[in-house]
């Protein structure tokens, strides 16, 4: 969490954390943080100066007092912790939220959440597999070196990697007609008709974002692991869809706790490819630059419960409009099986709403239909606090701050020549030659 429009009680922490059982236990102290809504802004990890055999975490949180002190009389009875120690607090300076403003610029929109990584999850099930975190940095070092302008570097997937996306394709493919929504299958049977998208072999980011390109304007960019979410909004902002190129283990192919390609392209890449949709989550990048971290932080949760796992009413029956669904065979026959309580959507509720993010969904949110939520989720985005509004300017592709008379000149006088010319042409159909 960044210091931007912090609340008034919150305040900055410096702990040394040392560990009982040494670096393997690492990511288990770090989740006890976490878990106790603590907002952890640096992590870093050495052996400890008194005994070779134990490791020392320096941590730096965000988060109120009351919740300082709760965690760390919780950590503090933890079998993994040997000491803990408060080294210093500050008062973190507040300053105005930075965002890109031109889509080169989401060169910097790249800060990673590293809580799913293999090399770090224990629970993930690459985390005993060496040759895959070698493949895994192997392809996470190509979205590292990308920058704006470049075409996306082609990846030579592997006969395994290749095997996972073929059996996760069947599964879905089979499960589509009767759980996925119309919208979806429908660019899906296009991708596969004009989008390089088949069984056999995974498709590359560089021709599939030139086949949305054209559909919407939407692009892709590689990306090396789950980013941030105010990075992942802002760049929506831009019709930018940040996209990982890895693929997830293939001893478990049913469900992934982190983004892989399979869940992009599967799950993602046929409603960005959908000019509706794709105008609708424009919109919703739009409105997260500049806000705060707890409003992009209720907004995510919004989106997981939409965008990742959303369910509709189509023709008298449930379907499933969510990319974290679309995009996993366990959790698309989860989501219809009963198991999951299903909620009706109200922003407001869902926004509080805690999710999981490590195992199939528990709760889900319905709506009548796709076009109610999204002008549910458009009114939610009124109440969103900044204090200036943007304009996308697509000849550009950079973002317009409306916070001045002259700026709002300048976009009455764009949206003028566009109604000249539709006056004009409303003219001719009336008045034809």
């Amino acid at each position: 969490m960044s210091p931007d429009a912090l609340p008034e009680d919150f305040a900055a922490f410096n702990l040394l954390v040392t560990l009982k059982e040494g670096a393997i236990s690492l990511t288990k102290v770090i989740r006890c943080f976490e878990n106790g809504k603590v907002f952890i802004t640096h992590v870093e990890s050495r052996k400890s100066l008194a005994s070779v055999h134990q490791y020392q975490l320096f941590l730096q949180v965000v988060c109120s007092h009351d919740v300082f002190l709760n965690v760390c009389a919780e950590a503090k009875q933890s079998p993994l912790i040997t000491e803990l120690k408060l080294l210093e607090e500050k008062e973190p300076e507040k300053k105005d939220v930075w965002f890109p403003k031109h889509i080169s610029d989401l060169d910097r929109c790249t800060h990673l959440i590293t809580r799913f990584e293999p090399d770090l999850d224990y629970t993930h099930p690459g985390f005993a597999d060496k040759n895959y975190r070698l493949r895994r940095k192997e392809i996470a070092d190509i979205a590292f070196g990308y920058k704006y302008g470049q075409s996306i570097p082609r990846v030579q997937y592997t006969e395994e990697e290749n095997n996972t996306w073929a059996h996760v394709y069947r599964n879905l493919k089979n499960l589509f007609p009767t759980h996925a929504c119309q919208e979806h299958i429908e660019v899906f049977n296009l991708l596969e008709k004009e989008g390089g998208f088949c069984e056999e072999k995974i498709p590359q980011l560089e021709d599939v974002s030139e086949f949305i390109k054209r559909k919407t304007g939407f692009q892709l960019r590689p990306v090396a692991g789950l980013l941030s979410a105010r990075d992942f909004l802002a760049s929506l902002a831009f019709r930018t869809f940040q996209c990982t190129q890895y693929v997830r283990h293939g001893a478990k192919p049913d469900h992934s706790p982190e983004p892989d390609c399979i869940h992009e392209l599967l799950g993602h890449v046929p409603m960005l490819a959908d000019p509706k949709f794709a105008q609708f989550a424009q919109e919703l990048g739009l409105a997260t630059l500049g806000v705060s971290d707890e409003e992009i932080e209720k907004f995510a949760t919004l989106f997981w419960f939409t965008v990742e796992f959303g369910l509709c009413r189509q023709n008298g029956e449930i379907r499933a409009y969510g990319a974290g669904m679309l995009s996993s065979y366990g959790e698309l026959e989860n989501c219809l099986s009963g198991a999951p309580v299903v909620k009706e959507f109200d922003p407001a509720v869902t926004a509080v709403q805690e999710y999981k993010d490590d195992d199939f969904q528990p709760i889900l949110f319905v709506v009548d239909s796709f076009d109610e939520m999204m002008f549910k989720m458009r009114q939610y985005v009124t109440s969103l606090q900044r204090p200036f509004d943007v304009k996308y300017d697509p000849y550009t592709q950079s973002v317009q701050v409306l916070d001045s008379k002259a700026a709002l000149l300048h976009a009455v006088e764009d949206i003028r020549q566009d109604l000249n010319i539709l006056t004009h042409a409303v003219n001719r159909l009336d008045n034809p030659v």
